[in-house]
């Protein structure tokens, strides 16, 4: 594997967090056996979101440079909620509660990184991504 899908891999949750929250990417390259990434996010909320993600996978940062500039002409996605599961709830009950459809569980889980969606907790805070 070229040193370029070796970091890729490695931050993969950082490009999904770009890709989510719309951010426009110039630019992944590898450079000085680095992994560049050259964009722009919607908000300064947003490009915050992305260094956290990148330092949720590396706080030393010694293998990747970012250069992420703050652009308000980009679309920005429609606010998240956040949520305090309560006794009784499930997800289900809360898709239910903001969506309209209990159907929808899976996005809440997908958005709070819930690998087994029967397992949350009562005072568990999760983000309600917006109904697209």
């Amino acid at each position: 594997m070229d040193r370029l899908e070796e970091l890729k891999q490695k931050y993969a949750s950082v490009l999904e967090t770009i890709t989510k929250r719309w951010v426009r990417l110039d630019h992944v390259h590898v450079q000085d056996n680095k992994l560049f990434i050259g964009g722009a996010a919607p908000t300064e909320e947003i490009k915050n979101d992305v260094w956290n993600a990148i330092k949720a996978v590396n706080p030393g940062m010694d293998d990747i440079m970012a250069e992420i500039a703050v652009d308000s002409s980009l679309p920005a996605p429609a606010a998240a909620q956040s949520y305090t599961v309560q006794p009784g709830d499930t997800l289900s009950k809360i898709s239910k509660s903001f969506y309209g459809s209990a159907s929808n569980y899976m996005k809440i889980a997908e958005a709070n990184s819930i690998e087994n969606p029967d397992l949350i907790q009562v005072g568990q805070k999760l983000l309600i991504p917006p109904a697209e």
